[in-house]
Order: structure tokens, then sequence, then C-alpha cells
């Protein structure tokens, strides 16, 4: 009974042992966060916190409240800034990462052996019974002889999870920012249509009076009206276009209740003077975007459980039992005992199944990792061209539009109000023209809008976070037709 015992402890101490390096960090309450701070942080300039209990829940709570109270109208840094304390999604990531470690932790523990002990007897006494003790204490020699293995692979899984922790913080930074830019723009144009309105409510009111005289006619009085109800029109559509892009950076903010007390501002800000230059941006991103990393560890996942298959081609079921056997025998009021040692091993022949299949499935699970790491990489290059092609043009058609489209729609506008106050030309001349102004500023602040988007997404194409809905140009499409200004 005593020798099974120093068979398992042998079998143990080693490989104990070999677990030690890394048991540390798995067990963590941070369990690999640290990393995904440190690697996000460099990226948005930001702090995120990853909440367990309920003293940093109000801390990081507290930390919104003061932020919010700082500043009633959000710029787009502090709203980042909230969303990666407060969104409760990316809090869910983190999560996920935990558990990977616990995983991963989990891989370096030994499994328990098994033990179980029966009695067997016949007779009485009277007549010469006896009676058999039998003990057995069952281990997985495979699990053993793969356990080094298993821990690398559960390693390499949980650094894929902190580098996928990593993309969905900047995921939530990046959509946070689109999102402000959206909602901004989306109230810049409401004011802009407010201001129109104005205008036109002013002039029908002039045509109405004028109508009164007889110096206007019904036909020229109806037109005057109906522009101004088809520009309310636009203004309303407008408005619930800017409160909903609102809602989405509420979202991602995380906010409810009192916290929803908060604005935007009433217009995105001046184009920049220049352009930054990105020569280099194909080899900044193969270089620094962590989804291509994640890819990279799924095929080095993929390459470990090749190897771990291959061992285990041929024996798939390989357990060794050790235990005792014990015969106590009465006779002739003599009692006699004898202890036998014994040790099994039981396996699976690879008489039908040789593990061929299995082997066949491990390499065409490495053929295809390897491919979609591939794909990845190519993407990756397009990508950052993309964005850096749509952040240079779009700069240059919303600088065209300010400098070149809505002065000359202002000047054509006045000579047509000129003429219109010189009886040259009529009303609904005058009307064609400030409608087509009105869409010129549209059609400026959307530019100026997708310039500003399109800077957002140049991190995105460069560290990984980009889009998941729909592309950055047509993110805000809801409001492009006639996005948003004040009272909100």
């Amino acid at each position: 009974m005593i020798e099974p015992r120093r068979t398992m402890v042998a079998l143990i101490f080693p490989l104990v042992l070999s677990g030690c390096a890394t048991d540390a960090e798995y067990s963590s309450k941070e369990a690999g966060f640290t990393a995904v701070f440190n690697k996000t942080a460099t990226v948005t300039a930001k702090e995120t916190v990853w909440i367990q209990n309920q003293n940093q829940a109000r801390s990081a709570a507290a930390q919104v409240r003061s932020l919010l109270a700082r500043r009633k109208t959000l710029d787009v840094e502090t709203s980042v800034q909230i969303a990666l304390l407060n969104n409760k999604g990316l809090q869910a990531a983190y999560a996920d990462l935990g558990d990977s470690a616990a995983d991963a932790w989990q891989s370096t523990m030994l499994l328990n052996p098994t033990v179980s002990i029966g009695t067997t007897g016949m007779g009485t006494p009277e007549l010469g019974a006896f009676k058999t003790i039998e003990g057995m204490i069952t281990t997985n020699i495979l699990a053993l002889a793969t356990r080094n293995r298993d821990i690398a692979i559960a390693d390499t899984r949980f650094r894929q999870s902190q580098l996928t922790a990593a993309v969905k913080t900047l995921q939530v930074a990046a959509d946070t920012r689109r999102a402000w830019i959206g909602a901004v723009a989306a109230w810049e144009n409401v004011g802009q249509l407010q201001r129109a309105q104005a205008a036109a409510d002013a002039a029908s009111e002039l045509a109405e009076k004028l109508g009164e005289t007889g110096a206007m006619t019904r036909g020229t009085q109806a037109r005057e009206h109906v522009f101004v109800a088809e520009l309310a029109g636009e203004t309303a559509k407008a408005r619930l276009a800017a409160r909903l892009a609102k809602e989405e950076l509420t979202r991602l903010m995380g906010l409810w209740g009192t916290d929803l007390d908060y604005q935007v501002p009433n217009g995105l800000p001046p184009l920049p003077k220049s352009v930054v230059r990105r020569d280099t941006i194909e080899a900044e991103a193969l270089r620094n975007r962590i989804d291509l990393q994640v890819a990279k560890l799924e095929l080095e996942a993929t390459a470990r459980s090749y190897g771990l298959t291959e061992a285990t081609r041929y024996v798939t079921d390989l357990e060794i039992l050790t235990g005792f056997e014990t015969e106590r025998e009465i006779e002739d009021d003599e009692k006699r005992t004898r202890t036998t040692a014994q040790v099994e091993l039981e396996f699976a022949i690879p008489i039908f199944d040789t593990g061929k299949a299995r082997m066949r499935k491990a390499e065409v699970a490495y053929m295809r990792a390897a491919n979609l790491l591939a794909e990845k990489a190519v993407n990756v290059r397009s990508e950052a061209r993309s964005a850096y092609e749509a952040y240079r043009s779009n700069y240059d058609i919303a600088r065209h539009y300010r400098n070149d489209v809505v002065p000359l729609r202002t000047k054509v506008e006045e000579e047509s109000l000129l003429t219109y106050n010189g009886m040259i030309s009529n009303t609904f001349e005058l009307l064609t023209d400030t409608s087509d102004k009105i869409n010129s500023i549209l059609l400026s602040v959307n530019a100026k809008r997708d310039f500003w988007l399109a800077e957002a997404n140049l991190a995105p194409a460069i560290y990984g976070g980009g889009a998941t809905k729909a592309s950055a140009e047509t993110e805000v499409a809801a409001a492009s037709e006639s996005s948003a200004g004040g009272g909100h």
C-alpha cells in the first residue's frame, strides 16, 4: 500500500515544478490587464479600468461624474475617456480575459488521481469465512505526457485574449470618437437650417403683406410659403437625426438617468491648415496592428495543437492504475492477512481508428490559420492605404466646399437678392438661389464631417479597432441629408 503512493509522488513532483513560473500571472486579479492597459494607453492617451468589485465600480462612477460635471458640453477627448471608464461591453471583454487566464491557470494543475476501495466477502466465521479488500489509484498518463504542450497552448490563448481585449478597447475609443463627430456634425446642420428657416420666415411674412396690398400675386405668395414649409420639414428631420446621433454617443459612453443632461458642441472644429503625411503607413500598420498579432497567435496555437494531435495520434486514452489487494482469511479461529500491490496499464488498441483522420483535421486547421493570417496581412496593408487616401482626399474636398463652393453660392444669392429688389428677377429665381446656397452649406458641413471621420480612422487603420458596422463615411448617413446644430 505504501509503494504505489511513492510511485504517484515520483510522477507528480517534477511536473509541479514546471508549472510554477506562470501560476502567479494567471492567478492574479489583474490577469494580464496591465499589458492591455499599457498597449492601449499608448494609442489613445486615455485611462481604462477593469472593474472587479464595488470599490472599483464606485471609483469609476465618481470619475465619470467628475468629467460630466467639469464639462457640460463634452469635447471628443472627454467623451472617449468616459466611454473607456463606463462602457459595459468593454468590461465584458475584460471578463473574457480573466476567463482565459483561469483556463491557463487550470492547465498548470495536475489532474487529481482517482482512488477506489472495495471489499468482497463470503461465508461466516463459523464456516471459515474470508474477506478481500481491494483498492486502486488511477491517473491519466497521457495528460502527464502532454502537459507541457497543453500549458503552452493555454498560454498562447491567454496572450491572444490579451490582444483581443486591447482591440476591443481601441474599438470602443474609435467608435466613440466617430459617434461624437457624427453627433456634432448633425447638430451643426440643424443650426444651419434654423438660420435659413429664420430668413425664410421673414420673407414669407413680407410676401403675405405684399399680397394684401396687391403688390404680389397669389402664385408668388404660394412659392414663398411652400419654401418655408419644406424648410421646416427638413429642419425637423435634421433635428431627429441629430438626436439619434447623440443617442449613439450616449450608448457608447454607457450613460443613463441624470447623466443624460450633457451637450455636444454646435459645430465641428475648423479644418487644419495642412494634413499629416504618412508615407510609411503600410509598414506602420503591419508592425502595430493588434488584430494581425491576434492572427499570428492563432497560427501559433494551431501549430501547437498540431503537435499535440501528432503526439496522441495512436493513443487517445492511456491510464495507469496502481493499487493494492488485501485478503484476510479466518480458518479454525486463525486469521491470516495478505496484501499484494498491483499495477495495471489500460489503453485503446488502434485497430480501427489509427488517428489519420485527426491528423488530417489538424493539417487542414493549420492551413486555414496560415491562409487567414496571409489574408489579414494583405487586408491590413490595403486598409492602411485606404484610410490615408480617404483622409487626404476628404481634406481636399472639404477645403473645396469651404473655399470655393459656399462663397460662390453666397455671391449668387446676394446678386439674386439685388436683382429681385430691383424687380429684375422674380421670387421663384430668388428662392431657387437661396435653396441652392442652403444645400451647399449642408454639403460643406458634411464634407468637413467626412474629413474628421477619416482622420479618426487613421489610428484604427494603424493599430486596430476599426468600425464594425458600416464604413466611417456612411456611419452617420441618416444625418447626412439634413444634420444638426443647437438646442441639445
